[in-house]
């Protein structure tokens, strides 16, 4: 790729206050930059083009005549993994930070795109491009917040990197690929994380206190396919909720916006995808898109227990009766949310079954939202993918 010139034009246009997406802004950061010229084009809210950038990053669109296609996107193969010896204080066993740490330190890049927390707060999120394999540690654990990783992109330019990883999720990577021409990188490699349910700062608090037993000491939580949500806390311990129990009526207005209209839980640009939604618990599900992905995954195969996919059970009734819980913000008594949250996690979907549990739960529930709030978008926003997922269910009127 041909370096270019500094975007002249385009800093005449940097208002960094200006969101062109309005309320639908996942604040990923391309706004805070000189990028923002090209934010109509950029913006997964403003301009829906996921099969034009997956044939840009891939060299092939999904096919639509494959449902597995619809659910997981391109990919070269799917694996579930863990490392043999976990990373201290990771989230899960540390696979993207050893992934990025060895690229570094093996010359394949000069710099990475991560995401550390501030000083004052653990959950604030601080994009930074990390030189170094300590401040690559130092990002590690997920901050579950938006979070402007794009910001750095005038950095980038002018610090005179050629070779880049970025760590990002869906919103973020998408509005990379359109500026990535841009860029004036020799190579860029993208390793994402798949995303949903995003939060500002103050939504993560709600969620924090109105779940936990103890949020001032929670360091970090997921939810996992044991249908509970896992908090780890700095003595060590762990604490789970069952989904069930949850108190919807209270969270139901809690997530972002951006995020309610998400349709690309799966980051669908990325080379390569670390998550855990369609592994088994306790290991990390990995999907390789690209050539590039699968040279990003051998760097780290030697460090790597695997296993094969597997999938099991079927999803199809429980996301049917989630759809009008969710809506009616349904919230059971914890005695009756922990016996339902045994009994599905004994015969319900595991696997890549349950990856696709979880997906057409958020895309039935994200179509209403954009169906309710922007009915105007709904046809030019929902993307091909995700209709087809959404059209398998009843949606309330």
């Amino acid at each position: 790729m041909t370096a270019v010139q500094p975007h002249q034009k385009a800093k005449a246009l940097k208002p960094s206050s200006r969101r062109p997406a309005k309320e639908l802004c996942s604040e990923c950061g391309l706004c805070d930059t000189y990028y923002i010229h090209y934010v109509k084009e950029a913006c997964a809210f403003l301009n829906q083009q996921v099969a034009e950038l997956e044939q840009q990053a891939h060299g092939r669109s999904r096919n639509l005549d494959e449902p597995d296609d619809w659910y997981f996107g391109v990919r070269k193969t799917m694996v579930a993994a863990r490392k043999q010896a976990p990373i201290p204080g990771a989230q899960w066993t540390g696979i993207v930070s050893t992934i990025a740490i060895e690229m570094l330190n093996q010359g394949l890049v000069e710099g990475v795109v991560c995401v550390q927390n501030t000083e004052a707060d653990r959950f604030q999120p601080q994009p930074v491009i990390a030189r170094t394999p300590a401040e690559i540690l130092a990002a590690r654990v997920n901050k579950p917040t938006l979070s402007p990783n794009l910001s750095v992109l005038e950095e980038i330019e002018h610090s005179g990197l050629k070779r880049l990883l970025v760590i990002g999720v869906g919103c973020q990577i998408q509005a990379l690929r359109s500026v990535e021409k841009q860029l004036g990188l020799e190579k860029l490699y993208v390793l994402g994380t798949p995303c949903v349910d995003n939060v500002t700062r103050a939504g993560l608090q709600k969620f924090l206190e109105t779940t936990s037993r103890s949020p001032e000491t929670v360091v970090h939580y997921e939810f996992m396919q044991d249908f509970r949500v896992h908090f780890k806390h700095e003595d060590g311990s762990t604490e789970t909720v069952p989904f069930f129990g949850l108190k919807t009526n209270q969270l139901k207005d809690v997530f972002a916006p951006s995020c309610m209209s998400c349709f690309d839980y799966v980051n669908s640009l990325a080379d390569l995808v670390v998550g855990y939604m369609g592994a088994p618990f306790g290991w990390q599900w990995i999907v390789v898109r690209n050539d590039r992905g699968q040279g990003m995954l051998d760097l780290v195969a030697s460090q790597l227990e695997t296993q094969p996919v597997m999938s099991q059970g079927n999803r199809h009734q429980a996301v049917q009766q989630s759809i009008p819980a969710y809506d009616q913000g349904v919230t059971l008594p914890m005695w009756a949310a922990k016996l339902m949250g045994i009994v599905i996690e004994k015969i319900g979907p595991k696997g890549l079954e349950y990856a696709r549990f979880s997906i057409d739960s958020h895309f039935t529930r994200n179509y209403l939202y954009v169906q309710r709030h922007h009915p105007q978008k709904l046809a030019a926003h929902v993307p091909d993918y995700a209709q087809r997922i959404v059209g398998q269910y009843k949606l309330p009127q």
